[in-house]
């Protein structure tokens, strides 16, 4: 082990200086070839002079050297004053050479020649120098990415969003600049140096996320555990057993997102005794949601509903299609409606009893959920599916599928007659799960017209896709980019922040002057941003979940609110920035778990 490592030392330095030397070189060969050019161009000139002279001689007529030059000059320029001309047939020859000299040499090599070896090569190295490869030593809490790939790019993005200092890890320059040239923050350097970290100031940073195939990812994890033995790394593994792996290397939590995600797809399917889905608790606090499909909900007002007095929980947000509202009393709810409520767990075990209703008297052994594609995300889903004793069908062209008890059905998702076989007429629910986008719309449209009353929810890999699959007739998408960036947020903000969604959040404030003393009514709170309160929790402990509208404030309460990102600028540009939050602060307080 010993003479490997140091042997891999060796071979990243000499890799390192032959790249320099090569940079080297190839900055002396443009300085070389265009000085060459240019001392060709000076002797010519000097030549064309000097026979200027001559001939001239030969008319009968004598100038100084700084005529002879001057003259050169016009005719290779192709300025020609035409004060200084020749009368004899010599002359004009020896005019037309140096005319068209000068036509060849300025107007054609002098431009290409500056641009290819002087002016390109300098805008090159004025590029290089924008690169940063160190961070300024009094950098603190920084997230640093190892890796470019959309996932890790949209990671990026959220992490700015919500003010966190984000650096994209590159290995090479041209992926850096493209990078900054997007407006993300990227650094330089080989991502499996220990020197690379020591530059980025891995000791004081929040964390490290590694994004990489789980090969490159374990030398990773050792080399930046290696430069800061108490830096929290967060790796995405592809296989499960890399896990163990990256976590002797030394990472402190590694996920297998496929399988996350594949575990919340299975949890939005709808089912007869189980319809409310958990997404975090704090303290006594639970947010969940729930689908308002085939439920004695649909067509209802949010008044009429009775959902607080039946239950206890409040609607705190509403889903319709990828759009999230605020609910009013006289808010409908859907078909495609999800509702979003807070409440303490019995609260929202009443409110699935309410949606759960309907079904006590269908068949317990209803038709199987569709899951169309069994890779890593469609075999997450079976799993989860079975735990929960739904029955499920996989459809997929791969033949020998390892899925356990789950039944496979081979064959094109789009086949009429496939599908048919696979139960598309009769199930309840149908799952899409490909890893390629443009696919599952394409399968989400071919669904919808075959069946417009069932469940669809799909997966998307990207975000910007995710308003698409919801206008394909999709009810629910999550996607995997979301995913993701909502378990790095969840852990580098336990206290501050609860990240449901891309879109969505759960954050808290400490009561200050401008709101002590005020009902949550008069506060204005919910018409100034568009935010809904949750919980209060004041400094002697206790908390109350969902408010009264005549809830009084207090001066050190800390209020947990739920909104989007833009409802969250609003909070700070009306009510300011939690002080006790952002200096880190933190004072005793539940804290969130995720359910991802």
């Amino acid at each position: 082990m010993g003479g490997g490592a140091g042997d891999r030392i060796v071979l990243k330095s000499l890799a390192s200086v032959l790249t320099n030397l090569i940079h080297i070189r190839e900055t002396q060969d443009h300085q070389k070839v265009f000085t060459h050019f240019l001392l060709v161009l000076v002797v010519e000139i000097a030549v064309f002079s000097a026979l200027f002279h001559w001939i001239m001689l030969y008319e009968g007529r004598e100038y100084s050297i700084i005529t002879g030059v001057y003259w050169t000059f016009t005719v290779m320029s192709t300025l020609g004053f035409g004060d200084i001309t020749f009368t004899s047939d010599l002359g004009r020859i020896f005019s037309i050479i140096v005319l068209v000299s000068g036509i060849v040499f300025f107007l054609i090599l002098l431009p290409f020649t500056f641009i290819q070896h002087f002016y390109l090569p300098w805008m090159e190295r004025q590029k290089k120098e924008m690169v940063p490869r160190r961070l300024p030593d009094s950098i603190r809490g920084h997230v640093l990415i190892a890796g470019t790939n959309p996932i890790a790019l949209n990671l990026s993005e959220t992490l700015m969003r919500y003010d966190m200092k984000a650096y994209l890890l590159c290995s090479d320059m041209q992926t850096a600049l493209q990078l900054l040239s997007q407006g993300y923050k990227a650094v330089l350097g080989e991502h499996d140096d220990k020197e690379t970290y020591s530059k980025l100031h891995a000791e004081t940073a929040a964390s490290l996320v590694v994004m990489d195939t789980d090969i490159r990812s374990a030398n990773i994890v050792f080399s930046a555990h290696e430069a800061a033995p108490e830096l929290p790394i967060v790796a995405g593994v592809e296989s499960l057993e890399a896990r163990d792996i990256l976590r002797m290397a030394g990472c402190s939590r590694c996920f297998h997102f496929y399988s996350l995600l594949g575990e919340a797809l299975a949890r939005r399917v709808i089912h007869p005794s189980h319809r409310v889905s958990v997404l975090g608790h704090f303290g006594r606090l639970v947010i969940a949601e729930a689908p308002v499909m085939r439920t004695p909900l649909a067509g209802k007002t949010l008044l009429e509903s009775g959902i607080r007095h039946d239950t206890g929980v409040s609607v705190v947000g509403v889903w319709e299609r990828g759009a999230f509202s605020l609910p009013r009393p006289d808010t409908t709810f859907g078909r495609s409606t999800v509702l979003m409520v807070a409440g303490t767990e019995e609260q929202v075990r009443a409110f699935n009893s309410l949606l759960s209703s309907t079904d006590q008297d269908m068949d317990a052994r209803q038709p199987a959920t569709i899951i169309i594609g069994g890779g890593r995300v469609g075999l997450a889903v079976a799993r989860s599916l079975s735990r929960r004793g739904i029955n499920a069908l996989i459809v997929d062209r791969k033949q020998n599928i390892d899925a356990g008890s789950t039944p496979v059905v081979c064959g094109d998702a789009s086949d009429l007659s496939l599908m048919e076989k696979a139960g598309i007429r009769t199930t309840p629910t149908i799952i899409v799960t490909t890893h390629d986008d443009d696919a599952n719309i394409y399968l989400t449209i071919y669904c919808r017209s075959l069946r417009p009353d069932v469940q669809i929810i799909s997966r998307a890999s990207l975000d910007r896709n995710v308003n698409g699959l919801h206008l394909a007739g999709a009810d629910l998408v999550l996607s995997l980019a979301s995913l993701v960036s909502a378990t790095v947020i969840n852990l580098l903000s336990p206290n501050r922040l609860l990240m449901l969604n891309e879109r969505l959040s759960v954050f808290r404030s400490t009561v200050s002057e401008n709101l002590a003393g005020m009902s949550l009514a008069r506060s204005g709170i919910r018409g100034n941003t568009r935010c809904s309160v949750l919980a209060v929790h004041c400094p002697d402990g206790t908390s109350h979940i969902n408010p009264e509208a005549g809830y009084v404030l207090a001066r050190g309460d800390t209020i947990y609110l739920i909104g989007d990102n833009h409802a969250q600028t609003l909070y700070r540009k009306y009510y300011g920035i939690d002080t006790d939050v952002e200096a880190g602060e933190l004072r005793k307080e539940p804290q969130w778990k995720s359910v991802v």
